[in-house]
């Protein structure tokens, strides 16, 4: 038997752990020397399996502790997503098109469902965003939290796991021209935000989907035409080569 189809047999026996309710969140999984002898496998094997089943977000390692099910809600890993929008060329448009149709959706379900210590933490990311509108990079921090924060409010898990991958692609984008933000855009942003947790907290699902879309379309013609000013002096600058 291979080490390919070996580590296969090891993601089976974990998944099949799982479905009969033997392994949950925050629980640690056999020793690989039990794994091993379960399986009837080596424990290179073993480990190669779980290196797949991480590589999957489906198990953490912690130094010292063993392997666990990650407890909270689920996560899916991003590096999938950033190869394919390598590979593919994401757009910046397709990334907010992608956004508008998973978080508008998740706004409106957020607005009937959010619990007091979520409404609590969105507001806490709203004051934060004013505060920090002399700091790009750390407005951007807050931006996405606030986002990731309402997805997860929807009470949605594979809705919010969703976001939370297109998230963790957009902010790795972002963050690369997030200086170029000039102040008037992050104010208007902040106020965006806050228009959200408002209808949100009053428990509007029809205003907080709207005012979810608006912030997104707005979101994208801010970065288009910080996009725009970035691209000028470039073609400045060939248009003298060429003179």
């Amino acid at each position: 038997m291979g080490p390919e189809s070996g580590a296969e047999q090891v993601v089976a026996h974990v998944r099949t752990l799982i479905e009969r309710g033997a392994l949950g969140p925050g629980d640690r999984l056999p020793a690989e020397r039990e794994l091993a002898s379960q399986i009837g496998v080596s424990r290179p094997t073993v480990r190669a399996g779980l290196h797949a089943l991480a590589a999957m977000g489906v198990v953490r390692s912690r130094h010292g502790s063993g392997t666990f099910i990650p407890d909270g809600p689920p996560t899916l890993v991003s590096e999938p997503l950033s190869f394919l929008a390598a590979l593919h060329r994401f757009s910046r448009d397709e990334m907010y098109e992608a956004r508008r149709v998973l978080e508008v959706g998740a706004a409106g379900l957020a607005a009937d469902r959010a619990t007091p210590e979520q409404l609590a933490a969105l507001a806490d990311d709203v004051t934060s965003l004013f505060a920090l509108m002399d700091d790009p990079q750390a407005f951007l921090v807050h931006d996405v939290d606030f986002h990731r924060r309402v997805a997860a409010s929807s009470g949605n898990l594979i809705l919010a796991a969703l976001i939370e991958m297109v998230s963790a692609l957009y902010y790795e984008r972002r963050r690369k021209t997030a200086e170029r933000a000039a102040n008037r855009d992050l104010r208007a942003a902040a106020e965006a935000h806050r228009r959200i947790y408002t209808a949100i907290r009053a428990h509007d699902a029809a205003a907080a989907r709207q005012a979810m879309h608006d912030h997104l379309v707005e979101a994208s013609r801010y970065q288009a035409q910080e996009a725009g000013a970035d691209a000028e002096p470039s073609r400045r600058r060939r248009r003298r080569a060429v003179s």
